[in-house]
């Protein structure tokens, strides 16, 4: 089922599903798998292009290598700009923690003061993916297996998707269209 929140169409799967990312379970595998990088609207591309000298202490040799060979981004086969890959598996800006876990140097370096872009939208929006139309934004909720610990942790504390990305529902949408969002999954709550 689908809702519309000012000029967004909205899946009430983020109302409906479950989720809190479990790190220590998946070990950052969306920054791993797949067959495409993140997902990065142009402004994105210049930022991080802006600040890649200062992320690129963050990163790993084989992730600097494939952004001097490529640039910071990609377009893909329908002529979305993505973060480049690392000879076609994880992303460039991905480097590892003691615990073998995938991380991103972009959200590190920002984490570290260096700077004030938090990480490409697509990726903290995630597992919401969003689709623009004309006149209005999709914002769909997408099944991954191997998100199956983050379902089943947001299960375990009762988190929904939407609860669980509240932040960067507002940092893309701002603090009306979340809170238009709460109202929305009261109603559902009561089955309007």
């Amino acid at each position: 089922m689908l809702v519309e929140i000012q000029d967004k169409i909205v899946s009430t799967q983020i109302f409906e599903r479950q989720f809190v990312c479990d790190l220590n379970a998946c070990k950052g595998a969306c920054c791993i798998e797949g067959d495409g990088g993140a997902p990065l609207s142009g402004e994105e591309v210049q930022i991080i292009e802006q600040n890649l000298p200062k992320i690129i202490p963050y990163m790993r040799q084989e992730g600097i290598v494939a952004v001097d060979e490529h640039g910071v981004a990609l377009i893909d086969d329908d002529f979305q700009a993505e973060t480049t890959l690392i000879e076609g598996k994880e992303c460039a800006f991905v480097y590892f923690d003691q615990n073998n876990t995938a991380k991103c140097a972009i959200e590190q370096a920002n984490r570290e003061g260096q700077i004030d872009f938090i990480k490409p939208l697509s990726c903290h929006l995630y597992p919401i993916r969003t689709k623009q139309f004309n006149d209005y934004t999709a914002l769909n909720y997408e099944k991954w297996d191997i998100c199956a610990p983050a379902c089943a942790c947001g299960e375990k504390l009762d988190v929904p998707v939407y609860k669980f990305l509240k932040e960067p529902l507002i940092r893309a949408f701002g603090s009306e269209f979340y809170n238009e969002l709460t109202i929305v999954a009261k109603e559902l709550d009561k089955g309007y």
